[in-house]
């Protein structure tokens, strides 16, 4: 019953504009019905149909996914590596790491993706003229976003500056919550540091990096601010796209609102259906309940 309110904001907030989503997608809704000139009109399967059958969808699908799952390792190894680091910290030193990462959690996405692309600009940018003082001359005026990878790796760094504090400081707390005398008994039973930490803190760890795994699926996998503003919107010929930054451009720049539903919907059902296949092995290696 305590969870009744709770259950009910969520309710309001969460099923009603999916409900929304999904009833859209069935509709020919363009401008002109939201303007309210033309009547709406039923279309069924119409616009899945149209998705399935377009190259494009399939291109923007796949550089979703690979550049999601790059970005959860990344995003993985950086705050793992950072909260393993942490306990090994003197207090003020953790501290002031724990006050860089909490700035960049807290930095908006349109200002971090702002300040990044400055970093890496090709004339001013002080990473292209580092590079090049090196020695490096073919950086000199180089564009990381000309190219498609490089395009993606440089928001792919973005989002993992970003995104890594929330697993720094949620596995810190994880490690720090192990009971010392688990550790202790297994260094007197001669485990090495490496065995420790596999056999021993893994599994004490696990239930806290199936949580950070699914909040990064979800958070990598919509991405949009990143994408649109870095690389203008999608790329060069749409190189960059990924499923949001393509919804928005067939629902709001081609006024094509019940395709772009369609891929909010698309998206949505991909990310329960990685959440559930990831939880089912899980459960089958006895992880989760």
């Amino acid at each position: 019953m305590y969870l009744v309110p709770a259950a009910v904001v969520l309710g309001g907030m969460l099923v009603y504009p999916l409900y929304q989503l999904v009833l859209v997608s069935f509709f020919d809704y363009r401008q002109p019905q939201v303007t309210g000139a033309e009547p709406l009109r039923f279309v069924g399967w119409q616009n899945y149909r149209e998705l399935l059958a377009d190259a494009q969808f399939w291109e923007v699908l796949l550089n979703t996914v690979g550049f999601a799952a790059a970005c959860v390792a990344g995003t993985l190894a950086v705050g793992g590596a950072l909260a393993v680091l942490a306990t090994r910290l003197t207090p003020w030193v953790r501290t002031l790491l724990f006050l860089a990462a909490l700035g960049a959690w807290a930095t908006p996405a349109v200002t971090g993706s702002a300040v990044w692309l400055l970093l890496f600009d090709p004339t001013l940018g002080p990473v292209n003229q580092a590079l090049a003082g090196l020695g490096l001359t073919e950086f000199a005026g180089h564009s990381w976003t000309y190219d498609k990878w490089s395009a993606f790796g440089l928001v792919g760094a973005q989002v993992v500056w970003c995104s890594f504090p929330f697993v720094m400081v949620t596995l810190y707390a994880g490690i720090r919550a192990i009971p010392g005398e688990v550790v202790e008994a297994a260094r007197l039973d001669g485990a090495s540091t490496s065995r420790i930490a596999w056999s021993v803190m893994l599994p004490i760890l696990r239930p806290a990096v199936t949580i950070v795994t699914i909040q990064s699926i979800i958070w990598d996998f919509k991405i949009f601010t990143q994408i649109y503003v870095m690389t203008g919107g999608g790329g060069i010929a749409g190189q960059n796209l990924v499923l949001n930054v393509y919804a928005y451009q067939k629902a709001f720049a081609s006024g094509q609102y019940g395709l772009g539903s369609a891929i909010g919907v698309i998206t949505t059902l991909l990310l329960l259906l990685i959440t559930l296949v990831y939880l089912r092995a899980l459960r089958r290696q006895g992880e989760v309940l």
